[in-house]
């Protein structure tokens, strides 16, 4: 079996290069591929191309535009990444057979109310990121191929940016810091994500009406400003140095946060069908942060160590 993986070296592309090695050959294709190979969401028709000539057994797009807040003035180049790309993979995917596993997100709910969206909810987004990820799910499905498409939320990793490594980073920098406090969802780590999508992928191999859309978040909900102070209180505990006060995490609503894209106020995502259809367990967002967190403080303790020598 063959795998052709799009975004390889983001987080989660690179989580998924190890939880997929074990069923098939990988192909890994990047958008600054230094091969003739076409990687590029940006260009689809020369994506399309690379990805027949391959002829992988299966498509897996790890990649998308995800500058949300840019996205509200570059909303063509969302949508060409975000919409036309995965459309014409699913075309592809339909053509030649293969599956294609897709990641969508919680931003295509319009946030409201505190219950958990599950897959038959009514979707709303509102903005432009989360309206051209919709599209994308929307032209997959409708194309006919066989797919996976699962909706996260709040990624994150040892590698690449997001939240937590950006907290880490200001805590280091500055005595205080503001935190949105009234958005709720569930912080994902990449690996999660990768482990799910590699057991899914063996499933649906020897049941392929398992095709469709899934819920896959972490168990639990925290807000964002729960989240860094759990992520500034571990690094504390850990001996690490800070700028940042004891009390230096101040909780903010979103109307006072400058942004240029407006985020839904309620990501809490129910998995119900992925846990019961896939036969898993979701460990909680504290579980797979803790986790990550230990990982990234053993590194700069190792590095304090030595200096930076390796």
């Amino acid at each position: 079996m063959k795998i052709v993986l799009l975004g390889a070296s983001g987080q989660l592309g690179w989580e998924l290069q190890r939880s997929l090695a074990p069923l098939a050959e990988i192909v890994p294709l990047t958008r600054d591929d230094s091969s003739r190979r076409c990687g590029d969401l940006g260009r689809p028709d020369a994506l399309a191309a690379t990805v027949r000539t391959i002829a992988p057994d299966v498509i897996v797009n790890a990649a998308a535009y995800t500058a949300v807040d840019r996205a509200e003035t570059e909303a063509a180049v969302a949508q060409v990444a975000n919409a036309f790309a995965p459309g014409v993979l699913a075309t592809v995917a339909k053509d030649t057979g293969a599956w294609l596993v897709h990641y969508s997100t919680d931003y295509v709910f319009s946030g409201s109310g505190a219950k958990a969206w599950d897959e038959s909810s009514a979707t709303g987004p509102l903005n432009v990121y989360g309206r051209t990820k919709l599209e994308g799910e929307d032209l997959i499905r409708s194309s006919g191929c066989r797919h996976l498409i699962f909706r996260t939320s709040w990624v994150y990793s040892a590698r690449g940016r997001n939240f937590l490594k950006t907290i880490l980073r200001l805590a280091r920098e500055q005595d205080t810091i503001n935190v949105v406090d009234d958005q709720f969802g569930a912080p994902t780590g990449a690996e999660l994500i990768a482990d799910i999508t590699a057991h899914a992928l063996c499933a649906v191999r020897a049941s392929p009406g398992l095709s469709g859309l899934y819920h896959l978040s972490a168990s639990g909900a925290t807000s964002w400003y729960e989240y860094a102070c759990r992520v500034v209180d571990r690094a504390r505990n850990s001996g690490l140095p800070l700028v940042l006060g004891p009390r230096g995490v101040m909780p903010m609503s979103s109307v006072s946060y400058p942004a240029g894209a407006r985020r839904p106020g309620n990501s809490r995502l129910d998995c119900s069908l992925l846990r019961e259809t896939f036969r898993v367990e979701l460990p909680t967002w504290e579980h797979g942060v803790d986790r990550v967190l230990t990982e990234l403080l053993e590194l700069e303790s190792r590095v304090a160590t030595t200096g930076g020598r390796k």
